[in-house]
């Protein structure tokens, strides 16, 4: 097929129909469309919007992004999760400064060679921000021309994953890219859809197979359904006398790199020697508050937790860098979603107890 005869009536039903208000539209730079495409990695733009605008208000260029800390950072992207995206966000601005004289670069290898971003991410940036010609494939544009071209299998097996590439490049048009890959993610985001598409108003619906068939929602195959294992974890809300609760930093890598969290522990008796050793304590039947479950993306985790007072002054923390007497409003770096939901649950425990 000719690459005019969707590109064309795509382009069309952009023009009309795109989005073209995105904050990190108007302007567009390098630096703003590589950070709003990180974010809007397994993360639908409504949810982006007011992290993209408080994010660039804090980190409106390259150098204060590679200036700031990681706890900086993570504290402006808590919430937002896929914490990795934010740590390797700064590690690249680092990367930029040093390597590129704080400019963002052009080639498609270097963009991809930096932390957190690959082909499909790289082609983007170049492409939206720079006009130049790459085809992109994030989740939208795999959807559309799965159904398109009735490429049958999970995206995420090489074979298929090989085939939509090449359709991709075939399509992607040399003149009007940066429009057109946008009208792509817009056609996958808004009418293209996983569930109950809107063939009747899609531009390129007449030569789509998955229409023809009339099983459009048949593509792509969704991944495999794996069973998630179960995982149970206890956390400790130790509060000290004046009501503040101890947070521990996680290590840089791993499950929930880089952020604060509450000591936590595999079991009962590995709290209970835990309290014994950091503060000569044995409380055998501490308060147990009602356990959930927090999915992730390979595992669900079911988290009790243990609500402690210590009523001593004399209980204290010896000083580290990766353990701090948190207070409700205090500034700290990135909390974990339930970590946030907990904090929030003890501090208004607290306020109703003193005005009882």
């Amino acid at each position: 097929m000719k690459k005019t005869a969707f590109s064309q009536p795509l382009l069309s039903w952009f023009d009309q129909h795109g989005r073209k208000h995105l904050p990190w539209q108007q302007t567009p730079n390098s630096y703003q469309v590589w950070v709003s495409e990180i974010m809007l990695q397994q993360t639908q733009v409504k949810t982006v919007l007011a992290y993209y605008t408080r994010f660039m208000q804090r980190f409106p260029n390259i150098e204060s992004l590679a200036s700031a800390s990681e706890d900086e950072v993570l504290s402006y992207w808590s919430g937002l999760g896929y914490y990795a995206r934010g740590r390797n966000l700064r590690k690249a601005a680092i990367r930029v400064m040093q390597e590129f004289d704080g400019t963002f670069p052009q080639q498609l290898d270097d963009v991809m060679a930096l932390p957190g971003i690959g082909r499909s991410t790289a082609g983007a940036i170049l492409s939206l921000a720079c006009h130049q010609h790459h085809a992109i494939l994030d989740g939208n544009v795999k959807r559309v021309l799965a159904r398109y071209f009735a490429i049958s299998g999970w995206a995420g097996k090489k074979a298929v994953l090989d085939q939509l590439w090449q359709k991709a490049e075939e399509l992607t048009p040399k003149k009007c890219v940066a429009n057109y890959n946008q009208a792509m993610m817009d056609l996958g985001a808004t009418l293209c859809t996983r569930r109950q598409p809107e063939c009747p108003r899609c531009p390129v619906q007449k030569g789509c197979l998955a229409h023809q068939q009339g099983n459009p929602q048949d593509y792509p195959n969704p991944k495999p359904k794996k069973i998630k294992p179960e995982r149970t974890t206890y956390m400790l809300l130790l509060q000290n006398h004046q009501g503040d609760i101890l947070l521990e930093k996680r290590a840089s890598t791993g499950l929930w790199g880089g952020l604060w969290s509450l000591p936590q522990f595999d079991t009962l008796l590995e709290h209970q020697n835990w309290l014994q050793s950091q503060f000569g304590l044995f409380i055998p039947q501490p308060q147990q508050w009602p356990s959930f479950r927090h999915t992730f993306s390979h595992f669900h985790l079911h988290i009790t937790p243990l609500h402690v007072v210590l009523n001593s002054p004399n209980n204290v923390v010896m000083d580290a860098d990766n353990r701090v007497w948190y207070n409700n409003g205090q500034q700290l770096g990135g909390l974990a979603a339930p970590i946030s939901r907990l904090l929030a649950d003890v501090f208004e425990q607290t306020v109703q107890e003193d005005e009882s």
